[in-house]
């Protein structure tokens, strides 16, 4: 079967994979953004994920025959497709709890134009049992088509690194299943012939799902371990990252930083693995200690920062701090779940004035987002601290003395300054 592919979804996971697709198929990117699609049609990509020049390379219009993408917000030219990958955001709630209306909008997307031997395949991170408890019969009731006789499912869990150009899709080896063994094996081939990293067929699907949802719980748990060894050296007065250095001259010392701990990823999945578990009866513990660490560093961070200024007789209330990037991690505009906001709530607690610089965010973003203005120049004022809180690249080469008052600190969340710093988590 000629495959065509339709990719849901053209954010930070869908955009690299159908534009990977695109150079061996033909592939639709379906988004149901307006103005994203405009953007890439154009050539262009803001969340940095594909150069421009790339993008353009693979961009086609609607009616043209040849392998390439083509991105639409119109459902019907998905229609022709034959396989179907589901690409769109699964975050939480405000309580942490699953939120799984994007998959649910994508999945009723995919099934008014479902045919018969059509397989849909997703790749948006839950937990163990979604794809087939509430995927499946979303695509049932709206197509109208049998589950494993007219239509097909298989789940690959996206694995990109935002930012990251070192580790891009093709060079990240997959992990691929299918609802049959005949569809895991069609699956894992289609997969295969893009990813130059390879696959690993997982024998079921809920095994797939499972795989996912553990990497970024394990990450979660290893970084809150690093997190809390940095608040008992603190009280010690040992730098931490002078200990880490040292006991990572051991072959088998895994390199785990401290920091703020967001994104949509490792501060997200392991609360849909926790929800999953108490449905069955079991409350964890290590993943939700691990996530209570991580989620606490905000107002750690901000209560250091206070106690640098009252050690160098700064007066805190009314004084002016400089948050350097709002971002959920370095070298990406990606905003969502971003832990820095914690720190900034923090320190307006504090009554401090906050200005935030971050050359990648969007600052209309930021705004919609967590009503927070942020701008894109480096401001002109001097400020009582300076907040390092995204390792952007930018940063390295600031001229800190410019923007610093005589009297004023500097608090280095990553510890990654190559300069004195007052304060480094």
């Amino acid at each position: 079967m000629n495959k065509k592919i339709a990719i849901i979804g053209l954010g930070y996971v869908g955009l690299p994979l159908a534009r990977l697709f695109a150079t061996k198929y033909d592939v639709v990117g379906f988004d149901i953004n307006q103005s994203r699609v405009d953007e890439l049609m154009t050539g262009v990509d803001s969340t940095l994920e594909v150069e421009n020049d790339v993008l353009k390379a693979v961009l086609k219009t609607s009616n043209d025959s040849r392998l390439g993408l083509y991105c639409t917000t119109d459902v019907e030219d998905i229609e022709k497709a034959n396989v179907y990958i589901v690409t769109v955001p699964t975050p939480v709630d405000k309580n942490n709890r699953p939120i799984l209306t994007p998959l649910y909008k994508a999945s009723e997307t995919v099934a008014k134009v479902l045919k018969k031997g059509d397989i849909v395949v997703y790749e948006s991170t839950v937990y163990p049992g979604a794809t087939e408890e509430e995927c499946v019969p979303v695509l049932e009731k709206v197509s109208g088509l049998v589950y494993n006789e007219d239509f097909y499912v298989g789940y690959s869990p996206e694995r990109i690194n935002p930012g990251d150009k070192k580790h891009t899709v093709e060079k990240i080896l997959k992990v691929t299943s299918g609802s049959t063994p005949e569809i895991g094996k069609q699956v894992d081939a289609l997969y295969k012939e893009v990813i130059t990293a390879g696959t690993h067929l997982a024998p079921t699907i809920k095994v797939a799902e499972a795989a996912k949802v553990i990497e970024n719980a394990q990450r979660d748990i290893n970084i809150a371990f690093v997190n809390e060894l940095a608040k008992i050296f603190n009280k010690l007065d040992i730098n931490t990252h002078d200990v880490l250095e040292a006991a990572g001259t051991k072959w088998n010392f895994l390199p785990f930083t401290p920091g703020l701990v967001g994104g949509h990823c490792i501060g997200v999945d392991p609360y849909y693995l926790a929800q999953k578990a108490q449905e069955v009866g079991y409350h964890p513990e290590i993943i939700l200690a691990g996530r209570r660490m991580n989620d606490s560093m905000g107002s750690y961070v901000a209560s250091e920062v206070v106690k640098l200024m009252l050690a160098k007789d700064i007066p805190v209330k009314g004084s002016k701090i400089l948050m350097l990037g709002i971002t959920f991690k370095e070298n990406c505009p990606d905003v969502r779940n971003t832990k820095v906001v914690d720190v900034i709530s923090n320190l307006k607690d504090y009554g401090i004035d906050v200005s935030v610089y971050d050359p990648l965010a969007n600052p209309e973003e930021v705004m919609y987002e967590y009503q927070v203005t942020s701008v894109n120049e480096l401001p002109k004022d001097r400020f009582d601290g300076v907040v390092h809180a995204v390792s952007h690249k930018e940063f390295n080469h600031l001229n800190f003395e410019s923007i610093s008052k005589q009297n004023s600190i500097i608090y280095d969340v990553k510890g990654s300054l190559k300069l004195n710093v007052d304060g480094k988590l």
